[in-house]
C-alpha cells in the first residue's frame, strides 16, 4: 500500500513539473525567431532612407567632406552607420548569430536577457536615437555650422556635467563598434581605436585614458542611455574587467575608484518614447541582481503593430 501510495505521489509530482515546464527556452526562440525579422526589416529601412538620422549622417557627413576634404577617410567611415554596412548595424548581425549557441553564454538567463536586448535594439527607434552619436560626432567637426540632435550642445554639456572636453569623436569612447580598452605597460588602460577611427587620435592630446576618462567624461547617447541594449554580454563582461582592474590599481594606493556608468550625465534631448524606457547603462554588464524592464506588462508576448513586449526577469 505505501509503495503505491510513493507512485502515486512521484507521478503527481513528475506531472506537476511537466506543467510548470521551463519556458525559457521557448522565449528565446520566439525573440530570436522576431528578431532576425526585426533585424531584416531595420537593414531595409536604413538602405532605403526610412531613418531620420541615417540620412542626416550620410549629408552632415557630405557637407563636411565638401569643406574638409583630409577628413573624408573618415567621414566616410562614420557616414556607413547610416546603412546596413556600418558596425553598429552589423554587431546587431553578429550577435543574433551568436544567440543561436547557447555555449556563448554563462547561463540561460543571460541568454534570454540577450535576446530581449536585441529585440529592442532592433526596434527603428532606439537605433534611430543610437545614430545620434555618430551625427553629433559629425557635427561637432564642421565647427558648428551643423546643429546637433538629441542633445544639447558640446559647450553647455561639458559646463552641465563638469566633464573634459576630450575633443571630436568623444562621444564614441566606450563604445566597442568603434575601438576598445587596452592596457599599457604601466598597467593603466587607454581607448584604442579600430580602424580608420584611429584619425581621431588627431583631434586628441595623447591617448585618452580609462582613469581620467571615466571621472570626466561628457554625456553620449550610447554610454547614457543605449549602452544597456547595445551590448553584448561579451562585450559588458570585457568594460567590467577594464572597470575592476582600475579599480584595484586604485584601492592599492588608497583612493577611491568609481565606474564610469556609476552616474550618467545629463545631455539628452527628444529621445523617442522607447529610448526614455529602457534600463540606465550603469546597469548593463553587472550580474545576479534581478529588475523588471518598464516594458513589462505580463509573461506573455504581445503583438501589436511592430512591437512585441513580455516582462521578463532580468540580471542586471
Amino acid at each position: 500500500m505505501a509503495a503505491m501510495l510513493i507512485r502515486v505521489l512521484t507521478l503527481t509530482l513528475l506531472l506537476t513539473l511537466v506543467g510548470c515546464g521551463d519556458d525559457r527556452p521557448e522565449k528565446i526562440a520566439n525573440y530570436q525567431r522576431l528578431t532576425e525579422a526585426r533585424v531584416a526589416a531595420l537593414g531595409q529601412m536604413l538602405d532605403n532612407g526610412e531613418i531620420r538620422n541615417a540620412n542626416l549622417l550620410k549629408q552632415y557627413a557630405s557637407i563636411v567632406t565638401s569643406q574638409k576634404a583630409d577628413l573624408s577617410p573618415l567621414l566616410q567611415e562614420l557616414a556607413k552607420d547610416g546603412t546596413s554596412k556600418g558596425p553598429l548595424f552589423t554587431s546587431l548581425k553578429r550577435r543574433l548569430s551568436e544567440l543561436g549557441n547557447d555555449n556563448n553564454f554563462v547561463d540561460i538567463d543571460q541568454r534570454l536577457d540577450e535576446a530581449e536586448n536585441l529585440y529592442q535594439a532592433a526596434d527603428p527607434s532606439l537605433f534611430n536615437d543610437m545614430l545620434s552619436d555618430s551625427v553629433n560626432v559629425v557635427a561637432d567637426m564642421s565647427d558648428g555650422a551643423l546643429a546637433r540632435v538629441n542633445s544639447i550642445s558640446r559647450e553647455a554639456a561639458v559646463l552641465a556635467n563638469g566633464a573634459e572636453d576630450f575633443g571630436a569623436g568623444s562621444q564614441l569612447v566606450g563604445n566597442p563598434a568603434y575601438g576598445n580598452w587596452q592596457t599599457g605597460s604601466n598597467g593603466m588602460s587607454f581607448w584604442a581605436w579600430y580602424g580608420m577611427y584611429a584619425m581621431f587620435s588627431n583631434f586628441t592630446r595623447g591617448p585618452i585614458g580609462y582613469d581620467r576618462w571615466s571621472s570626466r567624461r561628457n554625456y553620449s547617447y550610447y554610454n547614457d542611455v543605449g549602452r544597456y541594449r547595445y551590448t553584448s554580454p561579451k562585450q559588458a563582461s570585457s568594460q567590467n574587467q577594464t572597470y575592476q582592474r582600475t579599480k584595484k590599481q586604485f584601492n592599492s594606493q588608497g583612493k577611491k575608484f568609481d565606474s564610469p556608468y556609476a552616474k550618467s550625465r545629463s545631455g539628452s534631448t527628444s529621445l523617442s518614447r522607447q529610448s526614455s524606457s529602457v534600463p540606465k547603462a550603469s546597469t548593463a554588464g553587472t550580474s545576479k541582481s534581478k529588475f523588471r524592464s518598464n516594458y513589462s506588462k505580463n509573461s506573455n508576448f504581445r503583438n501589436s503593430g511592430n512591437r512585441t513586449t513580455r516582462g521578463v526577469r532580468r540580471g542586471k
